[in-house]
């Protein structure tokens, strides 16, 4: 007789707990971590400190205010008030995962952050990015991502602040401008002040982590040889954007001869939160989906997202809105009537789709419309 277990997320597939796959993010995190304390030692801590507290503090309240003792009308103590709340219903996996949001928290947000914008984002993010929907398992947004983002809505120009370093000077001609500022901006001739080689060391202004692309590759590597994220979202979101890029740079060089399509693929791989993104946030078991085929679909369509919002949007970076707007779509991806781990001519028609029109959007848009903003 076969037995139903209901679980919450992750879902895993194979002989691994919860637990030992936390801690490997905790690990991967650790290099980029590391390299953040190196560069901004004063920022980092407190960043991380702070966003750690929060977080957890967070957790342990919701799990107390959850399992809250009813009212009886008889006197409890209040040992016998916390043990009720707490006894076998907060394990170290509360602890394991507001921490990982935390780290990730600390790392996408800049070095200059003032700390009323950290404090903020790292509440919002952990209360309605997690705990409104549930609490551990449960959320169908990254909690690090919806605290960035909001933090960076909020504040506006106070949420960047260059922050000197003795680990690379900003050109004059930036003027403090990331590269995908510049690129955005339509300064072709002037992101050449950001070689490609400072763009993979982190030599560039940005945030904490999200520009040390050796120590982000070496956490991708140990997550996936630990197979603690799925490499099939890996592929198609790096894929899928490598493809459009490559699309739009060639658009972009039949009408200025000037931009070289390959650098500019390249220029783009290697600036803002792309690699950060796809290894760190996107490919979190909670937020997507289940089935193999749906993850190759939930890529995809985040790697869309991210390529239409850098080339057409008013905003230089795409990664962290389409990864919330990619987790909405994933239980849509997991729906019963249509998902499962089978591949399909269907669902293989629904990949080359998104590849074929999304590409043909990007260079009608481009050659044809005069859509780039750049």
């Amino acid at each position: 007789m076969m037995t139903i277990v209901k679980e919450t997320a992750p879902h895993l597939r194979r002989k691994a707990t919860v637990s030992r796959m936390m801690t490997d993010v905790l690990i991967a995190l650790g290099p980029t971590l590391i390299f953040s304390f190196v560069v901004y030692p004063l920022n980092t801590l407190w960043t991380l400190l702070i966003s750690l507290f929060i977080m957890n503090a967070s957790e342990f309240v919701y799990v107390g205010l959850r399992n809250m003792m009813s009212n009886d009308g008889q006197k409890h103590t209040f040992k016998e008030r916390f043990e009720y709340s707490y006894k076998g219903k907060i394990t170290k996996n509360n602890f394991l995962s507001a921490s990982i949001s935390a780290v990730i928290f600390t790392l996408i947000m800049p070095a200059g952050a003032p700390i009323y914008a950290v404090i903020i984002g790292s509440l919002v993010g952990i209360i309605f990015g997690k705990l409104v929907f549930g609490g551990l398992g449960s959320n169908i947004f990254n909690p690090a991502v919806v605290g960035m983002l909001f933090a960076k809505f909020c504040f506006g120009s106070q949420y960047v602040t260059y922050v000197p370093t003795w680990y690379f000077t900003i050109p004059d001609v930036a003027s403090g401008a990331t590269p995908l500022g510049l690129l955005s901006e339509g300064a072709f001739s002037n992101i050449t002040q950001y070689p490609l080689l400072d763009l993979f060391l982190g030599r560039i202004p940005g945030t904490l982590g999200e520009v040390y692309k050796i120590t982000i590759i070496i956490g991708l590597i140990y997550l996936l040889i630990r197979r603690s994220i799925d490499y099939r979202i890996v592929v198609s979101y790096l894929g899928t954007f490598v493809i459009l890029m490559l699309i739009a740079g060639l658009s972009i060089f039949g009408l200025n001869n000037n931009v070289n399509p390959f650098e500019f693929l390249a220029y783009n791989l290697l600036s803002g939160g792309l690699l950060f993104g796809a290894t760190f946030m996107l490919t979190d078991p909670v937020t997507s989906p289940i089935n193999p085929p749906s993850r190759y679909l939930y890529g995809m369509i985040a790697a869309v997202i991210t390529v239409f919002i850098r080339l057409f949007a008013a905003l230089p970076e795409g990664v962290g809105y389409s990864i919330l707007l990619a987790n909405m779509v994933a239980c849509v991806l997991d729906h019963y009537e249509w998902s499962s781990p089978r591949y399909t001519w269907k669902k293989f028609l629904a990949m080359g789709l998104i590849i074929i029109i999304s590409g043909l959007v990007t260079f009608l848009a481009i050659y044809v419309g005069g859509a780039y903003h750049g």
